[in-house]
């Protein structure tokens, strides 16, 4: 057999990413839990013999893909070369061998072509529950944050093992949810392995060695490329958010080589003693994405592509937390990352990287019950729904911020119809949240307001994962910052930003959150954006205002027109 070209080389390694793009779709069309099928909360990748990623999925969340591009070299090393068998399939929820918490099933399975291992296809989803104190920041060690699942055969030779099943069923609370989460999990590999094994009879590959190497070699030497024509030098970054109990701050000195760059932690806040801490490796996922989108957005993410991006950090401290640290909520300090990172970019690009954003998904779980102050209807019932929502993103230095979108974490915000199915919960308002946006050249993205209740005869603790209550986004450039989170119950009785927190029957509780912050002075912003601004109701007339100077006269013209109907 002849050696393949470039040219076929480059069109078998964009059959790679659509067949792992094709296993990321067999997940989410066959997914039990909400947060998969509606957020796409999940990564799926296929990798080669000694566990090195070659393709991910465009469909995914960094967290996850990054993070899983350490995890398939721990699964061999585990298993045991000699233990991996065709029709296996291994399972972990490993905090720090898998994607940084409990909540993340991950399942690998070996790809066999004709008798032989020629690579291993994985995919990561975020499950409803895993038992424990349920999904949030209370626990005080990983000890009560659920099940562990060590590195383990999930199928040996094709045989689901039912003893791991049984024990997974009885203790989580959607046991339903999450075996059929698991066996979804299980299915996306297998259809990724399918179509691996059509592209190489195709291709008459007997195994996956040329093509590895073309993709590894291309991305790195394209990667280093980028790197090698910035300014070889260091520069610090830091930003406080709130942390559970005290706020945190995170630190990063960002030194560029000619064919590297490092992200040192050194100086950032210590381990928290609730369950906001991080592992290494989802801090690092964050960080390389980070570098990455700023520098070399084009090259197709992988093992080599990620490898000239270094990360450090000192051993527990909150980006660094080890086991038994409690790390449920370990998404709160990690999507703060890439904007730490960033506050050392911009010193070195200028105008390249966005202001900050709302950064950590703006997540709470009600767990559902029949009410206890009086008797319950006889069809109440006890759920565990979850549910995604974002804040708005910083301005970018050419376009205004987006709103009520997931950065740097990607998920898609949950739609009503399918969190009130999930259990007897009701979203009584979600809708853009006015004057969020930081002011600035160009505007930061809007943040969300929600009223979350539920069905009468229930009551419910909800899970507050927020941030951003007392440090909103800050303004890059003169632009200013994002609106702060704000929670409470509906008869004013305040609420904390994290922690389980009891909600009486018949009571609703009152969020908004939020906002990006703005790139550049609001003075230099267009009259025609802020009229249009005005016009869509994204910003009031008092901020319109003050905030850019319109006129008394431009403003009852652009409230005229909205009366008319009119488009501006």
């Amino acid at each position: 057999m002849s050696t393949p070209s470039n040219v076929a080389y480059q069109v078998m390694w964009n059959r790679l990413i659509s067949v792992v793009e094709e296993q990321a779709q067999a997940l989410v069309r066959t997914a039990f839990s909400t947060s998969v099928r509606e957020a796409g909360d999940l990564s799926a990748g296929v990798y080669d013999l000694q566990g090195q990623m070659l393709a991910q999925a465009v469909t995914g969340t960094p967290g996850h893909v990054n993070a899983m591009a350490d995890a398939v070299a721990h699964f061999i090393r585990r298993i045991g070369r000699d233990n991996i068998h065709e029709g296996d399939v291994y399972i972990t929820n490993d905090p720090w061998e898998g994607t940084g918490h409990l909540h993340d099933i991950t399942m690998v399975t070996p790809s066999f072509h004709r008798g032989d291992l020629v690579g291993f296809f994985a995919c990561t989803a975020h499950i409803v529950d895993i038992g424990g104190r349920g999904f949030g920041a209370d626990a005080a060690s990983v000890y009560e944050e659920g099940l562990y699942i060590p590195i383990m055969k999930f199928a040996d030779r094709g045989a689901v093992d039912e003893t791991l099943v049984r024990i997974v069923r009885g203790n989580v609370r959607e046991p339903d949810q999450l075996i059929g989460d698991m066996y979804a999990l299980a299915t996306c590999n297998e259809i990724g392995h399918r179509r691996l094994i059509d592209m190489m009879d195709e291709f008459d590959l007997a195994d996956l060695t040329g093509i590895a190497t073309f993709i590894l070699d291309n991305s790195r030497r394209a990667t280093i490329e980028r790197i090698a024509a910035l300014p070889q030098t260091s520069t610090t970054g830091e930003m406080t958010v709130d942390g559970f109990a005290a706020p945190i701050t995170l630190k990063v000195k960002l030194t560029i080589s000619k064919d590297r760059i490092l992200s040192d932690f050194e100086g950032t806040s210590g381990l928290d003693k609730k369950g906001i801490n991080c592992p290494l490796v989802y801090a690092k996922a964050y960080a390389c994405y980070a570098l990455k989108c700023a520098i070399a957005p084009e090259i197709p993410n992988n093992a080599a592509s990620l490898a000239p991006f270094e990360i450090a950090a000192p051993v527990n401290s909150i980006v660094n937390a080890v086991h038994p640290a409690p790390v449920a909520l370990r998404h709160i300090v990690g999507h703060f990352v890439p904007d730490t990172v960033y506050d050392a970019l911009d010193k070195i690009l200028p105008g390249v990287v966005p202001a900050e954003g709302a950064g950590c998904l703006c997540n709470f779980q009600v767990s559902l019950r029949p009410r206890t102050d009086a008797p319950a209807p006889s069809d109440a019932v006890r759920r565990e729904v979850l549910t995604f929502n974002s804040g708005g993103s910083g301005a970018r230095p050419a376009f205004d911020g987006l709103n009520a979108t997931a950065f740097p974490s990607g998920v898609m915000t949950m739609p009503i119809e399918a969190t009130e199915h999930a259990g007897p919960v009701i979203i009584w308002r979600k809708e853009l949240r006015p004057d969020s946006g930081g002011a600035g050249q160009q505007r930061g993205g809007l943040g969300q307001m929600m009223e979350v209740g539920a069905r009468e005869g229930h009551e419910f603790d909800i899970q507050a994962m927020f941030d951003r209550v007392d440090h909103p986004a800050r303004g890059r450039r003169g632009g200013a910052s994002g609106g702060p989170t704000t929670i409470a119950q509906d008869d004013g009785t305040p609420m904390r930003g994290k922690g389980k927190q009891f909600v009486p029957h018949g009571r609703k509780v009152m969020m908004a959150f939020p906002g990006g912050a703005g790139y550049g002075q609001a003075k230099d912003r267009s009259v025609d954006a802020v009229k249009k601004d005005l016009a869509r109701g994204y910003i009031s007339a008092a901020s319109a205002a003050d905030d850019y100077g319109l006129s008394a006269a431009d403003i009852a013209s652009v409230q005229a027109a909205v009366q008319r109907g009119e488009d501006l």
